[in-house]
């Protein structure tokens, strides 16, 4: 199987490369890894890169894209490119601190319709909204464009079972992030909970397998980070790879978040 052909329809059309290549990294070393790790990652496979504002790399991102295309390994269109705004574009008050109570999303979302319509952006998508948010945009009146996706941390210990049952019925594709545990980095992640990675039952159905447990999937829209080229050679396998269904019931959900979303995100 070809990790380079396995993509996803959206609701507006195009098409989403079902692994994506995470470009988190903390700020001290988030120019140095988008210029030394994004190009390996196209390299190897992935057509899928995530991007935020938030993170301070993708002029660095950008950099690494062009370089690829300049060298013949893709043409541009086939790199599948999210970016989420920063929230300096957001309200905030006499003090400099967000405005969370009075941000309408769906003038936000308006807003991105109209980027849509004038070219551009390609897709429209939403991030951490839960399924009343999404409805909300959904019962919006005059909606032009449904949200093509909707980005939220999933894993084995948060599958997200009901949001996902939410989107598939509305066309929405769920895309997880976190979906290996993600990086411990204080700020980022709760140092309190358990490192995904290392719970025995998840170890248990990779050494089954012969696969690490990163690989173990459970067939959602992934975004796989990775600060050495080892690892990202790793996740591009999960492509090729599949895992007895009887197997993938042993994989709980604990029911809770692994990171920060208070420090990350603020007050929701």
């Amino acid at each position: 199987m070809d990790p380079k052909g396995q993509k996803v329809k959206l609701n507006d059309g195009h098409f989403i490369p079902v692994l994506g290549f995470g470009t988190y990294a903390p700020p001290e070393v988030a120019k140095k890894e988008a210029l030394e790790f994004t190009p390996f990652a196209i390299e190897v496979g992935f057509r899928h890169i995530d991007c935020a504002h938030v993170y301070q790399n993708e002029e660095q991102i950008g950099q690494a894209i062009q370089s690829k295309v300049a060298d013949g390994t893709v043409k541009r269109e086939d790199i599948f490119c999210t970016s989420k705004p920063g929230e300096d574009i957001l309200p905030t008050d006499e003090n400099g601190k967000l405005v969370f109570d009075s941000v309408d999303f769906c003038r936000t979302w308006e807003a991105l319709e109209k980027c849509k319509n004038v070219g551009l952006t390609k897709s429209i998508g939403v991030s951490n909204f839960n399924h009343k948010q999404l409805e909300k945009i959904l019962n919006k009146p005059g909606l032009k464009y449904k949200p093509v996706c909707n980005q939220v941390e999933c894993h084995p210990y948060l599958n997200q079972r009901k949001l996902l049952d939410f989107c598939k019925s509305h066309d929405i594709v769920l895309v997880a992030y976190s979906a290996l545990g993600s990086q411990r980095v204080k700020g980022w992640v709760n140092l309190n909970h358990p490192i995904l990675l290392e719970d025995p039952v998840l170890s248990a159905i990779a050494q089954k397998h012969k696969k690490t447990p990163a690989l173990i999937q459970r067939g959602v829209v992934v975004l796989a980070k990775g600060n050495n080229k080892k690892w990202i050679k790793e996740n591009i396998q999960v492509m090729s790879e599949s895992v007895g269904r009887g197997f993938l019931r042993s994989i709980l959900h604990e029911g809770h978040s692994l990171s920060d979303s208070q420090t990350v995100f603020g007050p929701r």
